[in-house]
């Protein structure tokens, strides 16, 4: 399964017989492959959540400016509600980690060696032309027609002030996974997350000096409301991975992790 940690790989098979009969909990088709971003969630995250030490990733993420969620905080892997969409059918918009408590959820994105956040199937299928259908064409947008209300929410949550949402392409055919995760976090009140490595400058480019200069998440930024940004954070592998030995615990993995993901 290409887990470090076969407590961890344990998990994952109980999980896999937990969901039986439900929604299926999905494992991503390249799981076994070594660059595989849930595989790496799995291997990062799943030692924290197996082990009941929480801790190294809430310092992680309070040093974002995000809020923890209160009380007692349970963790899980694939997340997805078929309500918030109406996604009656078909796989769900699901997160990859989800942390939950009294208040403030989180929303966990996980990203390894990806270039972009998913588009949407029926653009790439070659059946729309990508023209946006916001606000006066909606009859357009097949998924509209089947009932998903993925352009209620984005009226919902105040979107539709964001140039990109405004554009004559529509803002899914590119960036259909970034808005569906986003809009579900926040439709459940709780907090956006994306996690991604340092080294992959898709999400964020910089220049010699360390300065941020571009990249998909800077750009995405901008379409997330003024009243909601608050609720959205990006968290590199690396940061998770000081905080980790920071902790002084979770020294039979943590340099497996490294070694795994060249970060000696």
């Amino acid at each position: 399964m290409n887990l470090i940690c076969e407590d961890v790989a344990d998990y994952i098979r109980q999980e896999q017989e937990r969901h039986r009969g439900e929604d299926s909990f999905p494992l991503h088709k390249y799981l076994h492959h070594g660059l595989s971003s849930q595989a790496m969630a799995f291997n990062l995250i799943g030692p924290l959540i197996v082990r009941n030490d929480l801790e190294p990733l809430k310092i992680a993420i309070e040093r974002l400016g995000v809020e923890w969620p209160g009380g007692d905080v349970e963790a899980v892997f694939e997340h997805d509600d078929r309500s918030v969409f109406n996604e009656d059918n078909g796989q769900p918009t699901s997160i990859d980690i989800i942390l939950s408590g009294s208040c403030n959820s989180l929303f966990i994105e996980a990203k390894l060696v990806e270039r972009e956040f998913g588009g949407c199937s029926v653009f790439a299928g070659g059946d729309c032309e990508g023209r946006n259908p916001y606000p006066d064409r909606l009859g357009e947008c097949y998924l509209n027609h089947i009932g998903r209300k993925y352009w209620q929410r984005l009226d919902e949550l105040g979107f539709s002030e964001a140039a990109i949402v405004k554009g004559t392409i529509c803002p899914f055919a590119n960036y259909y996974q970034f808005f569906r995760e986003a809009m579900f976090a926040f439709a459940k009140q709780g907090s956006f997350i994306l996690l991604h490595d340092a080294r992959n400058p898709a999400f964020l480019r910089s220049t010699d000096e360390g300065m941020a200069h571009g990249g998909l998440w800077p750009f995405l930024y901008e379409a997330i409301p003024q009243n909601l940004r608050h609720q959205v954070g990006r968290l590199t592998i690396q940061m998770i991975v000081e905080a980790i030995q920071e902790s002084g615990g979770h020294e039979d993995w943590i340099g497996d992790f490294k070694k795994k993901y060249g970060l000696q």
